[in-house]
Formats: structure tokens, C-alpha cells, sequence
């Protein structure tokens, strides 16, 4: 269909989409990657400790957690214009805090090893609010995309992608050059240009401020649609493979193996490399084939993958197998959001948003005790349990899907 004879609702979506959700996600998914890869790397750069690099990585993502009891339904009564604008510029502030005090403590070790540990959970709860917001953002966007919603989606995970390509990569090369003050003022700087973007007007979802909310309504939402509940239980135990690579890479890579922080963040900027180019395969095999076929491929090659890399003893093999792990989430990553934007009603979408990522985090703060608990010596058995949990997990998950009832929308 052309410009020229498409509805006109259909010729004005693409600017709106890219004014009211992919700009405003590009600026913050770059905050994200920064902050999610580039505080551990601080911490490491710090401290020195491997201990206090994995304690942080469970600080980051715990208030996180605690972030999203009330993050969904924050959003579903206030709107995620909003909370959006409120949470980055809120994150600003606190990276440009944190950055003076580092700056005036350089000589002060206990009260510099405070900071970057109090700015692990701070970022990791702003940012969450933020992530849930723009989520449902993108969530709206899909449902108005109806049968193309897996596109809109696709989209969205190409810009979390591509911010996670450049956030660890940056990160690692701007604190390895340039110090913890220059990292973190361009972290700062990125989030104060996604509250500059984010919309202005109030976008609350109809029904929202007199629909129950809260994880109550998100919980028996979930229970409710056995296709995602299922899904997300088989992400849950992937995310534990997953979250124990990305909580121990910096103690193997920088500690074990001796190479650079950059060389610890181009890892992660490969393996986007390689889910970039996932999500643009899978979008096209779920036009032709269907979303069980292609979550069912997305889980196989995820799975062997990690099994693989608790093999791994050098840099190449964890830079190659971790990029081939990340292609399968991100295969699977767009089978959960395009059912989940079909799914889940609007009126409650913030609150079982809100549940299904309390659920896919879970793991992370754990990752983080066990990497801090554990020798680094020890991380490889570490890694191989969690692997071979991922392929019960994922193989259980799939043949469940298998025998429900048919979507109640067509597969292509």
C-alpha cells in the first residue's frame, strides 16, 4: 500500500511512533545499557574487589525489584509521559551527584566505595521506573499496530539492542580513558535528553485510574493466560543462565582472563550485534511460520549456546558464544512482547507488565550474591548448573505451549 492510497491514520502512525516512543527509547535505552553494564564496571574500577563488583550487581537490580510493586501502577494512574520525564531527569541528578562526590573523594577509598554502591541502587530503581513506562508506551503502540504488532515490537527491541550495543562498549572505553567523572557525566547526559524527548502530554490508558492495579491485579492477570505465564516461567529459569554471565563477565574477563574493562564491554556490544541481527530474522520467520516455531528455534540455539559457554577458557570463545546466546533472546524476547502486547487487556497492562519483569528479573540480584559468594575459580560450575537449568526450563516452557488452544490472533 502507498502513501498515496493508505488510510490516514495508517500515513500519520510511523511520525508518531517515532516522536512519542522510538526517540524518547533510544535516549533512554543508551542510559540503560550505560547503567546496567557501565556501575559494575565502575565499581570494579573502584574497589578492585571482585566480592563488591558482584554485591553491587545485586544492589543495582534488588530496589529494581522492589521498584516494580508499585512502578505499573504508578504508571497506569499517572500516565507514562509523566513518570517517564520525571524518572530520567530524576537519574540525571543522581549520576551528576554521584559524579561531584567521586571527584571530591578521589583519595577517600571507604567514602568512594559508598557512593558508587549507593548509585548501584538508585540508577536501578529510576531506571526501572523509566523501563516500565516506556514499555507500556510501547505496549500502546503495538495494540494501535494490531496484526503488525510484532513489527512495532521488533522495532523497539532493534533500539534496546543497539543501545546495548554502544552503552557497554562506551561505557568501558569511556572509563578506561577518560575516568568515572566523564562516564558518568555522559550517562547523566543521556538521560537528561530522554526527558527532554519524552512526550508532553499525559498518557494514561483508558480505564487505568479506576481499574485495580497493583501486583494483586498484574498476578491474577498472568494466572488468567496460560500462553504467557508459561513463556514468561521459561524465560525466568533462562534469565538465570543469563544473569550469571553478565554478573560474573567482569570478574572473568578482567580478573581472570586479564583483558581491559573496553574488552569486558565489547563483549556485551557483540552479542547486540548479534541479537540485532535475531530480531530482524525473527520478525520476517514470524510473518511466514508463526510464533511457536520461531520461540521453539530462538530457546534451542539459546540454550546450546550457554551450554557452550561454560565450556569457554578464553576470550575469543566468550565473545563468539555469548553473541550466539543473546541472537536466541532476542529471538525469544520478540515472541514474549509481541504476545504479551496481544494478551494482556489495557486497562491493567501496566500492572501485569509490572509482574511479568518482576518475574524476569528475579534472578538478577541473585546472580549478583552467588558471583560475590562464590570464588572466581568456582564461576565455571556456577555456570554450567545454571546452563543446564536454562535447557529443562526453555525445552519444559515450549512443549507446554505446544498443547494449548490456538492464539486468538493469526500467526502471520
Amino acid at each position: 500500500m502507498t502513501a498515496r492510497t493508505a488510510p490516514r491514520q495508517a500515513r500519520h502512525l510511523a511520525p508518531t511512533l517515532l516522536r512519542g516512543v522510538y526517540l524518547p527509547r533510544s535516549a533512554d535505552g543508551a542510559a540503560f545499557a550505560m547503567t546496567t553494564y557501565g556501575i559494575p564496571l565502575l565499581v570494579l574500577a573502584t574497589t578492585g574487589s571482585a566480592a563488591l563488583t558482584g554485591l553491587a550487581f545485586a544492589l543495582e537490580w534488588l530496589p529494581r525489584l522492589g521498584a516494580f510493586t508499585v512502578a505499573g501502577t504508578v504508571v497506569d494512574r499517572h500516565g507514562t509521559a509523566r513518570v517517564f520525564r520525571t524518572a530520567c531527569a530524576a537519574r540525571a541528578l543522581v549520576v551528576v551527584a554521584a559524579a561531584l562526590l567521586l571527584t571530591v573523594l578521589d583519595a577517600e577509598a571507604t567514602a568512594a566505595t559508598v557512593t558508587v554502591m549507593a548509585l548501584a541502587a538508585l540508577t536501578g530503581v529510576l531506571t526501572e521506573f523509566s523501563y516500565v513506562a516506556a514499555e507500556t508506551a510501547g505496549g500502546e503502540a503495538s495494540r494501535t499496530a494490531g496484526m503488525r504488532a510484532h513489527r512495532v515490537q521488533s522495532v523497539l527491541l532493534g533500539i534496546d539492542q543497539s543501545a546495548m550495543l554502544a552503552g557497554p562498549l562506551v561505557s568501558g572505553l569511556l572509563l578506561e580513558h577518560g575516568g568515572p567523572a566523564v562516564m558518568l557525566g555522559t550517562l547523566a547526559g543521556f538521560s537528561l535528553l530522554a526527558a527532554a524527548l519524552g512526550p508532553r502530554d499525559r498518557t494514561v490508558p483508558i480505564g487505568a485510574v479506576s481499574a485495580p492495579g497493583g501486583l494483586r491485579a498484574g498476578w491474577a492477570t498472568l494466572r488468567s493466560l496460560p500462553a504467557l505465564a508459561w513463556l514468561v516461567g521459561g524465560l525466568v529459569v533462562s534469565n538465570t543462565a543469563v544473569a550469571l554471565l553478565q554478573a560474573a563477565m567482569p570478574v572473568i574477563v578482567v580478573n581472570e582472563l586479564e583483558h581491559s574493562s573496553a574488552d569486558a564491554g565489547l563483549i556485551w556490544s557483540a552479542a547486540a550485534v548479534a541479537s540485532l541481527l535475531a530480531i530482524t530474522a525473527a520478525r520476517r520467520a514470524i510473518d511466514r511460520w508463526g510464533l511457536w516455531p520461531v520461540g521453539s528455534t530462538a530457546a534451542a540455539v539459546a540454550a546450546g549456546a550457554t551450554l557452550a559457554v561454560a565450556q569457554a577458557d578464553t576470550y575469543r570463545d566468550y565473545l563468539l558464544l555469548i553473541a550466539v546466546l543473546m541472537a536466541g533472546e532476542g529471538g525469544l524476547t520478540v515472541v514474549l512482547r509481541t504476545l504479551r502486547s496481544h494478551l494482556i487487556p489495557p486497562d491493567v497492562f501496566g500492572s501485569t507488565l509490572a509482574v511479568t519483569i518482576l518475574l524476569l528479573l528475579l534472578p538478577f540480584p541473585a546472580a549478583g550474591l552467588l558471583v560475590a559468594a562464590v570464588p572466581p575459580a568456582q564461576l565455571g560450575h556456577a555456570i554450567t548448573a545454571a546452563a543446564v537449568l536454562q535447557a529443562l526450563g526453555l525445552a519444559t516452557a515450549f512443549t507446554r505451549l505446544r498443547t494449548l488452544p490456538a492464539l486468538p490472533f493469526p500467526s502471520a
